[in-house]
């Protein structure tokens, strides 16, 4: 086995260390959440690459821009999709009374609505 110098090892070491310090993460998402979330994301980058290909063929600006709000649109489907799973997995999870859960309940429902009309 090749020795290995100084500089490799304090950097191997410093490596470890931040590996070490570095926060947990932790998943919130269940497997089908997650599954679900890719597959609207993967819908999304093909309706991007259509639209990319509707640019390089010189399409009209109308027809470019409706494209661009359904793809707007269907991230926003995303970020309301992943926002609630966290909502239901983490924050509601830690509320200790029914109170605070009708809170975040209205909270998630004003949240889905905000994003929906943006």
């Amino acid at each position: 086995m090749p020795k290995r110098s100084a500089a490799t090892r304090e950097s191997a070491r410093s490596k470890l260390l931040r590996a070490a310090r570095a926060p947990q993460v932790q998943v919130y998402l269940t497997p089908e959440q997650e599954h679900a979330l890719d597959a609207r994301l993967a819908r999304i980058e093909g309706h991007l690459a259509a639209v990319r290909r509707m640019l390089a063929e010189h399409q009209d600006c109308n027809s470019l821009l409706v494209q661009l709000a359904a793809v707007k649109a269907a991230l926003n489907q995303a970020i309301i999709t992943l926002l609630e799973s966290h909502m239901d997995a983490c924050i509601i999870a830690c509320a200790m009374d029914e109170d605070s859960r009708a809170a975040l309940e209205g909270l998630k429902e004003a949240m889905a609505i905000v994003l929906r009309k943006t």
